[in-house]
């Protein structure tokens, strides 16, 4: 399947004029990276989608279509973005904790620990009872049954997988319980008001569109990167309590502010009260039910903000046995046959994995998308709206596919296409490098305002 058939499906889900997908266009190399996986044009698809919905709200703006050019292979560099991401001509440190990844059980069935944050490598240990030494961890896990260590840690609130095939994951409960979903939800869930806007000159799609930001770790920053990238106000949420893994807050930040706020006293949740009373846009990336326990419920936004865009993401999905489990994109590989088949397509014994974190991008791709769709309903209907996405959700579409041979026209990225793709920044960590917005647009060119924050570095408050 091509990225141009790709986009056209995903246009369609979104109730689009088919006509309008003759302002975009393909271009580059078409070679993707060693995958049995169609992550190539999942990248250009999910990130022309966006593009294109963007122009299309330029349009309904302005009156004016506009081109839009997607070079595939810099939407692969944009999927590996964080590792290309270099701070005053070095590269930046690496996240990965070292007990991170793959370990074969007792019983010969291979399990991941995902413990990137100190507070899931301590909670992992503390289950394993043994020292932050890989050779230990692995002494520890041989011990174990995969299934039921997956379960004693997701018990415990910890993240970990164990590798299934993708029969298993078809037959697992929480597989069938995400079956009838689309690929992403846009509902509305209460009365608002109609609120469109119009452009003043110099404007872009989404100025004066204000986006609260309460996320972290990859899809969801990109996501509401992605709206950054095309004029919104993007205000990032987080506290100095919670963990943060800071080549990804320098990649995913860029175009936004940051504040902070603690939600366990008054008066940071009066001030959030107050940033969401002036929101259009309210994203958030915990587990289903988090936020509702503090008040911060859909429904309770959406009463206080009417005419509210509530965007939540999950992993697994916002229904079944799993929707409150913790997960990262290599988790959901993991445990939904991926892995495996990746392994399996590379001869080996031992799991694979996507040449990036594919489920993770393409999501927040589809997320941004899925939220301006959700902005044009209501600049036409009114209402409040809910937009939904998950990683499962997206590891379901791509595994749906036509599958290809692991090295079928695929190529690494070269040295020089990288250099091509990088723009610099001068910011609070220093001088950034970073892969630059994939989409031309003749009209509205995709750029960021701002350079990537440091955590804090802003008032909670409005422009």
């Amino acid at each position: 399947m091509s990225a141009a058939a790709l986009l056209a499906s995903l246009w369609e889900m979104g109730g689009g004029e088919p006509e309008a997908l003759q302002q975009v266009s393909f271009s580059g190399d078409s070679a993707q990276l060693p995958s049995t996986f169609q992550v190539g044009d999942v990248a250009s698809a999910s990130i022309a989608v966006q593009a294109l919905m963007a122009a299309q709200l330029w349009q309904e703006r302005d009156g004016a279509t506009q081109k839009i050019e997607i070079d595939r292979r810099h939407a692969l560099a944009m999927f590996k973005s964080d590792r290309y991401l270099s701070i005053n001509g070095k590269p930046a440190d690496d996240p990965w904790s070292k007990i991170a990844g793959y370990y074969q059980a007792g019983d010969g069935r291979w399990i991941q620990l995902h413990t990137n944050f100190p507070h899931h490598r301590d909670g992992v240990l503390a289950v394993l009872q043994c020292a932050d030494e890989r050779t230990e961890v692995a002494k520890a896990i041989a011990g174990w049954k995969a299934a039921e260590l997956e379960q004693v840690l997701a018990d415990a609130d910890m993240c970990a997988s164990m590798i299934r095939t993708e029969q298993e994951w078809q037959a697992h409960p929480q597989a069938l319980a995400i079956a009838g979903l689309p690929l992403f939800e846009v509902r509305r869930i209460a009365d608002g008001p109609v609120m469109s806007w119009k452009p003043e000159i110099g404007q872009r799609p989404l100025s004066g569109v204000r986006v609260l930001d309460l996320s972290r770790v990859i899809a969801a920053p990109v996501g509401a990167r992605t709206l950054a990238q095309h004029g919104a106000d993007v205000l990032a949420v987080s506290a100095a309590h919670l963990p943060n893994i800071m080549p990804l807050v320098m990649d995913t930040g860029r175009g936004k502010r940051s504040a902070q706020l603690d939600l366990r006293d008054a008066a940071g949740r009066q001030q959030l009260h107050e940033l969401i009373s002036g929101a259009d846009v309210f994203m958030q990336a915990y587990r289903p039910g988090s936020l509702s326990q503090l008040g911060y419920s859909a429904e309770e936004l959406c009463a206080l903000r009417p005419g509210l865009i509530h965007v939540s993401l999950s992993a697994y999905g916002h229904v079944g046995p799993w929707a409150n489990r913790r997960g990262f994109d290599s988790l959901v590989q993991s445990a939904s046959g991926i892995a495996d088949a990746e392994g399996r397509a590379a001869g080996g014994t031992a799991p694979g994995k996507l040449p990036f974190q594919a489920l993770d991008h393409a999501t927040g791709y589809l997320l941004a998308y899925a939220t301006m769709l959700a902005l044009q309903k209501r600049a036409v209907e009114g209402g409040s709206w809910q937009v939904r996405v998950s990683l499962a959700q997206t590891g379901r579409w791509l595994q749906a596919m036509p599958r290809r041979g692991l090295h079928e026209d695929a190529a690494e990225l070269r040295e020089d296409e990288i250099a091509s793709f990088l723009q610099t920044s001068s910011s609070g960590f220093g001088e950034v490098q970073a892969i630059a917005p994939v989409e031309k647009m003749s009209l509205t060119p995709a750029r960021f305002e701002l350079s990537a924050p440091v955590l804090g570095q802003h008032a909670a408050v409005w422009m």
